[in-house]
Order: structure tokens, then C-alpha cells, then sequence
């Protein structure tokens, strides 16, 4: 029971991919809304996060969700869980 409360505790995003970087490689940039601290204005944020792709199965523009994992490499922090949206 305390493996899934782990497994269940683990980020998801969901983002589209820009940059099919290497083998079994993607970059998805991720992008959320917050306040500005002291403005209080709406700003736009972006991330672009590297994700392992196991299966080369996504393309560009693909929107896609991901999951938070071990360090698979330097930087390289996520991974694909599965592909939302195909590019038109």
C-alpha cells in the first residue's frame, strides 16, 4: 500500500513537444498562469522540461502528459506517460 501512495504522489504535466532532442529523447514546454508577487498581474510561465520517450513514438507538436521519475540522465527528469493529442 505505501508503493502506490508513492506512485500516486509523483507530479503530472501535461505540455507540447517542441524538440525531438535525441534517441529516445523529447523536450515538451510546459506553460501555467501565477500571480506576479508584487503586482498581482497574470503572468504566462514557461518550462521546458527533458523527457524520456521509450518508444520514439512522439512527433513535433504533439501535446503529450508526463510524469515526474528518477534522474534517467544529467538532465532528463521525466517521462512519457502518454500522448494526448497528435499534431495535425
Amino acid at each position: 500500500m505505501a508503493e502506490t501512495a508513492i506512485r500516486n504522489a509523483r507530479k503530472l504535466r501535461t505540455g507540447v513537444v517542441v524538440s525531438l532532442s535525441g534517441d529516445k529523447t523529447i523536450t515538451v514546454k510546459i506553460n501555467y498562469r501565477k500571480h506576479h508577487p508584487k503586482y498581482g498581474k497574470m503572468m504566462t510561465i514557461s518550462k521546458k522540461l527533458h523527457c524520456h520517450d521509450e518508444k520514439n513514438e512522439c512527433g513535433l507538436g504533439d501535446t503529450v502528459r508526463v510524469m515526474e521519475t528518477h534522474p534517467l540522465s544529467k538532465t532528463k527528469r521525466w517521462r512519457v506517460v502518454e500522448i494526448v493529442e497528435r499534431a495535425k
